[in-house]
């Protein structure tokens, strides 16, 4: 598997920034999770969107979602020109609420919406998927991702609180992206769904997962800093998402 990441600020993208979106190619498929906020723009300096085998959204937040739309749109432009099989939309794997989601994820002939909840597995050619409900909030699901392909294991934390029972979902993880929304200053006392760089680093290392990758960030952290609070991660390697940095594994 190879991740690019397209984007991975919140709550909204910084100046050329993209809010998350991450493009996960394997030897037969290229897929999206989420897709942010200027994530489209991103994609396309690798592919076009026609080229998308599928896409997976962790929940319906606008910073996970705001580029949906033009995808859409966009695809069901390509079908009229003749460059995307129009008798093939593009499947959608994203949570079964709230329903008023649901029903603008099937567009025309260019998207379908698959559901997702933690009973689910997908496998799409070389790749399975696996889903974990995670804590964030008491309101609407939002699920972290395991993909498994070629021996290889990448965690797609979404957003997720202290309150997440990763346990098995998370071992043997070759890569765990993992949010870091909050740096010390600014963690509330009362935890609210997310995770702190400190204690993502934490988790990555509880779980000794092969490597970690820092992510939705305020687009105005200091990446240094960021690198010295999740100095708790010794278990691999652990980098600070930036648009383009691709991880192969």
């Amino acid at each position: 598997m190879r991740v690019t990441v397209l984007g991975y600020q919140s709550p909204y993208p910084g100046p050329g920034g993209a809010t998350p979106g991450y493009l996960v190619e394997t030897d037969q498929l290229r897929i999206l999770l989420d897709c942010g906020s200027g994530v489209l723009a991103n994609l396309g300096r690798h592919y076009p969107i026609y080229e998308l085998d599928a896409l997976f959204l962790s929940h319906y937040h606008h910073d996970h979602v705001a580029d949906l739309g033009v995808l859409q749109y966009g695809l069901m432009v390509h079908q009229l020109f003749g460059e995307r099989d129009p008798q093939k939309p593009l499947p959608i794997y994203a949570p079964n609420t709230p329903v008023q989601n649901v029903q603008s994820l099937t567009y025309r002939a260019a998207t379908a919406f698959q559901p997702i909840d933690e009973q689910a597995s997908v496998t799409l050619g070389d790749l399975h998927v696996r889903f974990l409900r995670t804590d964030h909030g008491d309101g609407d699901p939002c699920y972290a991702m395991r993909l498994e392909c070629g021996g290889k294991v990448l965690v797609y934390g979404a957003d997720s609180g202290p309150g997440t029972p990763w346990g098995a979902f998370l071992e043997e993880a070759n890569l765990f992206i993992g949010e870091g929304t909050y740096l010390d200053h600014n963690l509330p006392q009362k935890p609210n769904g997310h995770l702190s760089v400190r204690q993502a680093a934490e988790v990555a290392e509880s779980h000794r997962c092969g490597s970690l990758l820092l992510t939705h960030l305020y687009h105005g952290y200091d990446p240094a800093e960021v690198r010295r609070q999740a100095a708790g991660y010794t278990a691999g390697n652990c980098q600070v998402a930036e648009i383009g940095l691709q991880i192969h594994l």
